[in-house]
This record gives structure tokens, C-alpha cells and sequence, in this order.
């Protein structure tokens, strides 16, 4: 009878996001987001109300934890890959042996898994030097298997850490000047996709663009002006992106961009230069015509280095070289050197 108690109260503590949003209109309702579960108006909600009801992505089928899960109220998925672990608020790995846990350090898309939801593993057996490799990985909880009121407790701290995490990286990786995640966001997500290219090997390119007229406009029209035309700037690169490319603001005259993906070798110079082209049309602040230079720098994965701050260092150092050059009217002058593009085949 006790244990029929406690599973009900558990299945009761994990069920649903709260009474305010059972409604017909849950959806536009509240405007569920993503918190413990989907719900943002957790924030809001007195510490006494149960938490929302949890999404787990499940790497194995296995009766006895699909059960466990079920009477404590969580929705799960069993997949045999990790692919749909951005839809989910955790992922949960099962390991009984040693070969099994040493086997998830390779596992491909851990990395890219742990970044998107809460990773825990259940391990059967403890292998120091393994559960170190998966910590660093970004799994955010390794504990011996355990009953239902464990295993939901330790899920529901570990999303709660992720959601922290992912909270404090946006309220500090945002440039308030232009909107754009600054350097250090910019380095994290590099250093993010290149674990990754460490199993699944494919190019990338990141380029840097130094931008000069900023500082020329805020004298000439006011330093509000100055701010301006610099928002403008961004929401001219990153007009000109793909949604996955990445756009960031390093600093007060330059901006990094990352291009994760290629569809062939010569895309970074060619994206270059159609951002390039981008910032030679006119650029109009307070019905006033401003004028911008730019120069951009380019570094190539894993040519041109294999960790996030060789690449920004390279392709800083090749954008900083360049002499910028205004031109009269209200175009931009665009040169970029420092060796061989990605797609020269030489001379």
C-alpha cells in the first residue's frame, strides 16, 4: 500500500505543466516554451506547484526503465539514436557494463546531444577515466541504476541545471549594441561543433570582418548615430546568411561569422564576398548617407587550425593586416590578403 502511494504521489508530482495551463487554448495560453518541460510561465508559478511534466529521449528499450518512467508520469521516446535530442528536455543512456559505459565516450552526436537537452547515464558499473570523458563531454549526470523517485529526481535536477546554464549563456553572450552573441558565444559554439567535427570530419570556415566608419559617423552625426549604423551593419551580414551560419559581434568594429556547414570548397570565399557586396549599398542613418570600409579575414577547418581560438587568431590577424580603404560616396572599399583563399588551387 505504501509503495502504491508513493508511485501515485510521484506520477501526481510530475504530471502536467499546471492547472492554469490546462486549457483549450494550452498552446496560446501560455506560450510554452522550454523550462523543466515546456512551459514558461514556471517563472511565475509558486514553489509549491508541481513541476511540468518531463520529455525523455530513451537510447534502449528496456521494459523495466520504460515502466519506471511511465509511473512517474513522463513522456518518453525510445530511439536507437540521438538525433531527436533537441526535442526532448533529457536524454537517458543505460550502460549496465564497463564495455558499455567506455562505449558511450564515442558515441556519435554526444556532444551535439548534451549541448541541446540534459544528458544522464545510467551506469551499472563505475570506470573513473570513462565517466571523467563523458562529465567533460557534457552529460550532466552519471548515477548507478536506481528506483523511480531516484531516477526522476536526479532528471528533474539535471534539466534544471541545463536550463540555468542556457540562461546564463544568453544573459551573457549577447552584444547589447547590435543583438548578436558576442566573442565568447562565438568561441563556445565553435568549440561546440568542432568536438563534433572530431567524429563526423567536414570542413568549416569562419570569417572576420573589421568594419571601419563607426566611430567617423558618431563624430560627424552623434554617437547614437554611430550605434546605429553599427545594428545596421549586423542586420546586413546576417541578412545575407543561411539561418544555420552564425553572425557575432567581437568587438566594436568587427564581426564574426561562421559558416558550420559547406556545400562545396569554395563557399567561404564566396560567401566573403557577397557580404562584401552587401556593405558596398548604400547605408542611410537619420536620412543621412553613411559610408563604411570593410576588410575580411578567412580561416578554413582544419587547414588553417583545429581549435577556436587558432581559427579566430588566423583569421583576425589576416582581416587586421589589410589597410582599409574609404572610397568617396557611399559604398565600401573591400580588400582581403594573407595567403591563399580556400578554393586557390595556387598559381
Amino acid at each position: 500500500m505504501a509503495a502504491a502511494a508513493t508511485a501515485s504521489a510521484l506520477a501526481a508530482a510530475a504530471s502536467g505543466c499546471s492547472a492554469r495551463c490546462d486549457t483549450a487554448n494550452f498552446e496560446s495560453a501560455c506560450n510554452c516554451s522550454n523550462r523543466l518541460g515546456r512551459c514558461g510561465i514556471i517563472d511565475a508559478m509558486p514553489a509549491s506547484a508541481p513541476p511540468p511534466t518531463l520529455t525523455v529521449l530513451l537510447l534502449a528499450q528496456d521494459a523495466a526503465l520504460e515502466a519506471s518512467l511511465q509511473a512517474n508520469g513522463l513522456r518518453f521516446t525510445v530511439a536507437a539514436a540521438l538525433a531527436l535530442a533537441h526535442e526532448h528536455d533529457a536524454v537517458l543512456l543505460a550502460a549496465p557494463t564497463r564495455a558499455a559505459l567506455v562505449a558511450l565516450v564515442d558515441m556519435p552526436g554526444l556532444t551535439q546531444a548534451a549541448f541541446d537537452s540534459a544528458v544522464v547515464v545510467l551506469a551499472g558499473v563505475a570506470d573513473a577515466d570513462a565517466e571523467t570523458t563523458l562529465l567533460q563531454r557534457g552529460v550532466e549526470a552519471i548515477i548507478a541504476p536506481a528506483d523511480g523517485a531516484t531516477l526522476l529526481r536526479t532528471l528533474q535536477h539535471a534539466v534544471e541545471r541545463k536550463h540555468i546554464e542556457r540562461a546564463a549563456r544568453t544573459a551573457y553572450a549577447t552584444d547589447l549594441a547590435t543583438g548578436l552573441p558576442h566573442q565568447a558565444q562565438l568561441v563556445e559554439h565553435m568549440t561546440q561543433l568542432l568536438a563534433l567535427r572530431e567524429r563526423e570530419p567536414a570542413p568549416m570556415v569562419l570569417l572576420v570582418l573589421r568594419v571601419d566608419g563607426f566611430a567617423q559617423t558618431a563624430a560627424r552625426l552623434g554617437a547614437e548615430a554611430g550605434n546605429v549604423l553599427r545594428r545596421k551593419v549586423a542586420v546586413r551580414l546576417r541578412s545575407g546568411l543561411r539561418a544555420s551560419d552564425v553572425v557575432a559581434a567581437i568587438g566594436p568594429d568587427a564581426f564574426g561569422v561562421l559558416l558550420g556547414r559547406l556545400e562545396a570548397k569554395g563557399d567561404g570565399d564566396r560567401v566573403a564576398a557577397k557580404l562584401m557586396r552587401a556593405l558596398q549599398e548604400p547605408i542611410s542613418v537619420a536620412g543621412r548617407p553613411c559610408s563604411v570600409a570593410a576588410t575580411v579575414g578567412l580561416a578554413l577547418y582544419p587547414e588553417h587550425g583545429t581549435d577556436a581560438e587558432s581559427l579566430l587568431k588566423r583569421a583576425s590577424a589576416q582581416a587586421g593586416s589589410i589597410v582599409t580603404v574609404g572610397v568617396s560616396g557611399y559604398g565600401s572599399a573591400v580588400h582581403r590578403v594573407g595567403g591563399a583563399a580556400a578554393n586557390d588551387d595556387g598559381a
